[in-house]
């Protein structure tokens, strides 16, 4: 079917905007390749699982689905501000911290305004951007894929609304230490939102040099979180934003009403609450990273050092990435090849459980004896 008119229906930044394409999920990689195994080291997902005490949470929270969810999630609202120092009022719930993103265009900018972000950060920030049609100045990250907080100071204009900058970086795993973020949130304006995405915070947090934004006393930063990380809750999309109430009561006007949804609630409370499992999570991470460098170095691959849950991989050309990431895919490995961040030539690899490196070790040297 063909729509008749001459005028485009669609306009010109829905049509050339692109979309964001996720990794291959398990059931496409066994039905492509119907390998023996399959480890997803793709998406940063927490390969441990979720806390034990979710499910039961869940059936309880069950038995009220035919109810709309609470728009909100005051109970769930109520544990984050306690735990972080902060009223209620303080902190929005959204389905993700895409969505919030989201809220972020909708809520902030008019028609001439511009974000500025770096060229290699997470795809989802340049997707909604592009939806809302918001000027982007994308700035290179530095040699050693940092954010350049110098570069992107002196880009901040008259009419710069917000700069994004997730610490931990996705894709990268770097971040800006607390001297770096303190010197850049001098050199900002008032009237800029600094939104930082700390969707990996709770890796990065007992890093001795990694600057918790909530604890810097700036009205305009904007603080995003997730459950979809290492609360294992990915499936559910549960994320949140901490800000001045000012900021919040306004992004709550033009939040979709009742997200998230009523398991979602009830699964990210019983999450947050389980220090236990939290702590697990945090640690199979840092003990399958230590391993993964340790790989890396015996067999003189290039990679760089993380702080969140993945660990980049650096290859020479495009070329051997795309042919790398294929053949490990077809042996059940799925990776993320990240050229949708602006690195063709990097490869992405979340680091898992002891099988699933075992697999990929296994794989690994296969592919490169070949």
């Amino acid at each position: 079917m063909s729509i008749k008119t001459g005028k485009s229906l669609v306009p010109s930044n829905i049509e050339t905007l692109k979309p964001y394409v996720a990794g291959k999920t398990v059931a496409e990689v066994a039905d492509l390749y119907k390998p023996k195994k399959i480890a997803k080291l793709a998406s940063n997902e927490n390969r441990l699982g979720c806390s034990p005490k979710v499910k039961p949470a869940i059936d309880e929270a069950f038995k009220q689905i035919q109810d709309y969810p609470d728009p909100m999630a005051r109970k769930l609202r109520a544990a984050i501000a306690d735990r972080n120092g902060v009223k209620p009022e303080n902190v929005l719930l959204a389905s993700g911290s895409e969505s919030i993103i989201s809220i972020l265009c909708k809520t902030f900018f008019l028609n001439k305004e511009n974000a500025i972000t770096a060229d290699a950060t997470f795809v989802g920030f340049f997707v909604q951007m592009g939806v809302r049609g918001i000027h982007m100045k994308n700035i290179p990250v530095t040699s050693d894929y940092k954010f350049d907080v110098k570069a992107i100071a002196n880009a901040v204009d008259e009419n710069t609304k917000m700069v994004y900058i997730a610490n931990p970086n996705n894709p990268t795993g770097t971040y800006l230490t607390k001297d770096e973020f303190s010197w850049f949130m001098k050199q900002v304006p008032e009237d800029v939102l600094v939104v930082m995405d700390e969707a990996y915070f709770e890796y990065a947090q007992a890093i001795e040099d990694y600057p918790h934004a909530l604890e810097y006393d700036y009205d305009n930063i904007i603080v995003l979180r997730t459950f979809s990380k290492a609360y294992g809750l990915a499936g559910f999309r549960v994320g949140y934003a901490i800000a001045h109430e000012d900021l919040i009561k306004n992004m709550m006007k033009t939040k979709l009403t009742f997200e998230p949804t009523t398991l979602g609630q009830a699964a990210a409370l019983a999450a947050f609450n389980d220090d236990e499992f939290l702590a697990k999570s945090v640690k199979v991470v840092e003990e399958s990273k230590e391993r993964l460098y340790k790989f890396f170095d015996e067999h003189d691959v290039e990679y760089v050092e993380s702080i969140s849950n993945s660990v980049m991989m650096v290859l020479p050309d495009e070329n051997q990435a795309i042919d790398f990431t294929q053949k490990m895919l077809e042996k059940g490995v799925i990776l993320r090849r990240i050229n949708a961040f602006g690195l063709p030539n990097c490869i992405r690899i979340t680091v898992g459980l002891s099988d699933e490196m075992d697999h990929f070790e296994q794989s690994f040297l296969e592919v490169i004896k070949k």
